[in-house]
């Protein structure tokens, strides 16, 4: 009988393993495939999602497109029938209104997770990237803002309401550039500079005025909210400052657009539009600055004397600084466009000049300046030089693009402001505080308006009547610059409330003020249906108006033009030396530069200089009269007093330049002629005739 070997247990133990590795390697592959399977499904979860808020956010604009479309339809039935009690600013405002009330109440919060996202809690305050393991993969989380405790758990809705609220930065560098720079671009340069001196008044010394009136003020009334137990949170006298910064911005868009619809009294034109838009610069710079007011010591609310004359400094400092970017841009411009033969492309020369132009906003604000006083003086500059260099074609493009990308613009910013009523998550309303700012602010508007007006009053020939002052008074609307402020920092307590009382202040006079510009206009008196051209008021400061009879009509021998001798010399300079170098227009520089300075004259001047075979496209030049010489110069042609001409711009027809860059040839006398018995003829016809003046009667 054969002895049976039992197996050696090492035998038993490869046996076992061997059997069992088949099946280890089969529940292996099982859990890479269940993984693999869930990963897809977390892929395909992830895409989902992603395609689903992209279709949300097209939602979100295509929401937007409808509201300019339907505001620009209703525009135009408004302009057919004659409608002026509802300008286009407030009506696209009513229409966000309607659409943040849906977005609101109307649409259900739908979930794409149904289920409550975790939650967990931080010692320290909110930070702006959270890293997050999730078994050994990191995820990088952004913030997005804080949510009420009211709507924690409607985190999707939201979500959806946060997608239609847009980052501030978006109006600061997408939708204010080619508001303010169109401002600066269309400026009326005649009335703009006939009124200069009380436009920097009203917009430096006023608005500092309104700033500091408006901030104690609303302090008294922070102190007040405080007394009744109102108050829940800080809310320092630094930030009642800020507040009368930003609300000081003026923006009578509405008025205005009355104004030109009427064709109101020009001068009347210039101190409102000159002041909202040389306000607005000052309010942002100024907001700057208080914002950099840091006392030393644990207190930084408290006055502090080196802090103080810090503001004041950064507030000289980035003005300047930004205004100096802006004409740096502009000159830069004006000096391609005319070493160049861009105006053989006119494709080309309008996108660079859209492109510098812009680049001007960014660039400031890159640097620490502000973008808006570099943008406003960049138009300026552009509009007086570099337009002159444009092909014909290029100046019709660039005056229609940034026309429509102002009025596109400018109509976003008040639907959008409509809408985020609604939208906004974190108002805080306050009936004290919103009351205490209407007060405020009328209080300040007046203390802005007719001090200085009597002031101003008090060195100009032109005196600004008291119902000029009335209509100023009540034009003192807000709109996109103030609202941009207030939206561009509403983390704290004191900036929320900040943010909802402008809201209601700028729906407030869009809809009241606005809508009583027309019947305002009237009960003040003030002339409407003015042209300018021939607006005898506007020539009062260089010519004589004599009645049929022969007396002389009130006051306008004696109107001379504020700051003249400032203007002169401003002038001078720039018809002898900066026109002739940055455009084609102007006597050359071979006639105005000393004769040390020849080779650089011939490089600088262009052959049209010599030539005047194109002319000066410039419809808003002054009105200046030249005491020394008894010169008068009407847009680009100079009169004399023995009734030889000049002329500034390649406009007259060749002849030989004199060493003042005067014309005198025959050609140039006979269109004179012919214009002075046009222009005689006009003033005879309406009962007046022209006299020209040989003496000075001031």
């Amino acid at each position: 009988m054969e002895a049976v070997t039992a197996p050696k247990p090492w035998t038993l133990y490869a046996l076992g393993h061997s059997s069992l590795f088949p099946i280890l390697m089969f529940i292996l592959s099982q859990c890479c495939r269940i993984r693999a399977d869930d990963g897809g499904i977390e892929e395909l979860a992830t895409e989902k999602e992603a395609e689903e808020s992209h279709r949300q956010d097209s939602v979100n604009l295509l929401t937007f497109i409808l509201l300019l479309t339907l505001t620009i339809l209703t525009i135009w039935l408004f302009k057919h029938r004659r409608v002026r009690f509802l300008h286009e600013t407030g009506l696209a405002m009513i229409y966000g209104l309607l659409v943040g009330v849906i977005l609101r109440y109307g649409i259900p919060s739908t979930s794409y997770h149904n289920k409550t996202p975790p939650s967990c809690t931080l010692k320290e305050g909110p930070v702006s990237t959270v890293l997050l393991n999730v078994s050994g993969k990191f995820f990088e989380y952004t913030l997005k803002g804080e949510i009420n405790l009211r709507e924690i758990h409607s985190v999707e809705q939201n979500d959806m309401l946060r997608k239609v609220t847009f980052d501030p930065e978006v109006f600061f560098n997408i939708l204010l550039p080619p508001i303010i720079f169109h401002a600066g671009y269309s400026l009326k340069k005649r009335h703009f500079f006939r009124n200069l001196g009380s436009i920097i008044t009203y917009a430096f010394l006023g608005t500092a005025i309104s700033c500091f009136v408006i901030g104690n003020l609303m302090y008294g009334v922070v102190k007040l909210m405080q007394v009744l137990g109102q108050l829940t949170d800080k809310f320092y006298y630094t930030d009642c400052l800020f507040f009368g910064a930003i609300i000081s911005a003026t923006d009578p868009v509405t008025v205005l657009a009355i104004f030109n619809e009427l064709h109101a009294d020009g001068d009347l034109y210039a101190l409102l539009f000159g002041e909202s838009v040389m306000n607005d610069a000052v309010s942002i710079v100024l907001s700057s600055s208080i914002v950099a007011y840091q006392p030393a010591g644990a207190n930084t609310h408290t006055f502090d004397a080196s802090a103080f004359f810090k503001s004041v400094g950064v507030f000289l400092g980035i003005f300047s600084g930004s205004f100096a970017m802006g004409a740096v841009t502009g000159v830069v411009t004006a000096l391609v466009t005319k070493f160049t033969k861009l105006h053989c492309f006119p494709l080309l020369e309008t996108a660079l000049f859209f492109l510098m132009s812009w680049s001007t906003f960014l660039l400031a604000e890159a640097c620490g300046f502000t973008g808006v006083v570099s943008v406003l003086f960049c138009g300026i500059t552009q509009a007086h030089y570099t337009y002159n260099n444009l092909s014909e074609e290029s100046t019709k493009r660039t005056k229609q693009l940034f026309e429509v990308l102002h009025f596109l613009a400018e109509n976003f910013i008040f639907s959008y402001m409509g809408l985020a009523l609604f939208t906004f998550q974190n108002h805080v309303f306050s009936p004290i505080f919103i009351v205490g700012a209407f007060i405020a602010i009328f209080i300040g508007r007046a203390l802005n308006i007719y001090p200085l007006s009597f002031l101003i009053n008090l060195g100009r020939r032109h005196k600004i009547r008291g119902n000029f002052q009335h209509m100023m008074m009540f034009a003192g609307l807000r709109g996109a610059m103030a609202f941009a402020l207030a939206i561009r920092d509403t983390a704290t307590y004191a900036r929320q409330m900040m943010f909802t009382t402008t809201l209601l202040i700028v729906f407030f006079t869009v809809w009241v003020f606005g809508g009583g510009t027309t019947p305002m206009l009237s009960w003040l008196h003030i002339r409407v249906g003015v042209d300018p051209d021939q607006d005898l008021q506007q020539c009062g400061d260089s010519f004589q108006v004599l009645q049929g009879d022969g007396t002389q009509s009130e006051g306008q021998s004696k109107t001379k033009q504020e700051s003249a001798w400032l203007f002169r010399l401003w002038y001078t300079f720039d018809h002898n030396y900066l026109k002739p170098i940055l455009t084609h227009s102007g006597p050359p520089l071979t006639t105005t530069l000393p004769a040390c300075c020849g080779p650089l004259a011939r490089c600088l001047t262009s052959p049209q200089a010599y030539e005047n075979h194109e002319p000066l496209r410039d419809s808003d030049s002054d009105l200046i009269l030249n005491e020394g010489d008894l010169t008068l110069t009407y847009g680009d042609t100079a009169i004399t007093a023995n009734g030889a001409s000049s002329s500034s711009g390649p406009e007259g027809s060749a002849g030989s330049w004199g060493v003042n860059g005067k014309r005198s040839d025959s050609t140039s006398e006979d269109a004179l002629e012919r214009e002075l018995d046009t222009r005689e003829h006009e003033l005879l016809s309406r009962g007046t005739r022209l006299v020209f003046p040989i003496e000075d009667h001031a």
